[in-house]
């Protein structure tokens, strides 16, 4: 994924409300970006870090950036939560993911049940169902997922439960935007409710997926499948 418009760079001043971020430009000014990431973004903040946004030219947005990414521990974390979804529509679309390559047809934000999917994909012999998720957060070398209480998380693994019993195939993709890591797990200790449907799902069935992503100021890589823990 290659960011269209060049990313402004500047420095972290606060994350507040969830959804907005002070930053203070190269240039002095200080403006508010739009902060897509609704969770605690623990391991992934720290004050007066790098960041880089991106500008954004609808006039009906209040805040005219967004914040795509910050640097920690001398690498950058992707923190916008929209690019998992374009990264992995390409993936699976350009057969860049190993375990889901040979689609003809491939679409976006599909229903089943009381769910939206991210991805729908389609062959000649099967149809997969692909929810995906963005992983920031960090426990030495673990990438955890979530980093906050998810209610919408585990409805979809439920949800994805039921795909497989439909006999289809059901995909829980994690696409992990930093590279200081090693391998994934359920953050059990925050959401011990997400952690345990997830090795239900899992021995339903449900295929676990997470892919390591190189992030830049120029773009965003898928780099390797990574191995994981229940």
């Amino acid at each position: 994924m290659i960011f269209v418009e060049k990313l402004i760079h500047g420095r972290l001043i606060k994350r507040y409300k969830r959804f907005l971020a002070d930053i203070i430009l190269d240039n002095g000014e200080i403006v508010t970006a739009h902060c897509t990431n609704s969770g605690s973004m623990k391991s992934c903040l720290e004050h007066n870090a790098e960041v880089y946004l991106s500008p954004v030219n609808d006039p009906k947005r209040k805040t005219k950036f967004t914040w795509e990414m910050i640097k920690i521990n001398n690498d950058w974390i992707g923190i916008n939560t929209g690019n998992p979804n374009k990264l992995a529509f390409e993936a699976v679309v350009n057969n860049e993911i190993e375990k889901l390559k040979g689609y003809s047809e491939v679409k976006r934000e599909i229903k089943f049940g009381d769910s939206r999917f991210d991805i729908m994909a389609k062959n000649e012999t099967e149809t997969c169902f692909i929810e995906v998720k963005n992983v920031t957060l960090k426990e030495g070398d673990y990438a955890l997922f979530p980093d906050a209480v998810t209610s919408r998380g585990k409805k979809h693994l439920e949800t994805l439960v039921k795909v497989k019993e439909n006999g289809m195939r059901a995909v829980m993709l994690y696409i992990i935007q930093r590279m200081d890591i090693s391998i994934f797990a359920a953050a059990k200790e925050i959401d011990p409710e997400y952690a345990e449907t997830l090795k239900v799902a899992y021995h339903s069935g449900v295929e676990i997926i997470p892919v390591q992503a190189k992030v830049t100021p120029e773009k965003i890589n898928l780099v390797k499948e990574l191995t994981f823990e229940l």
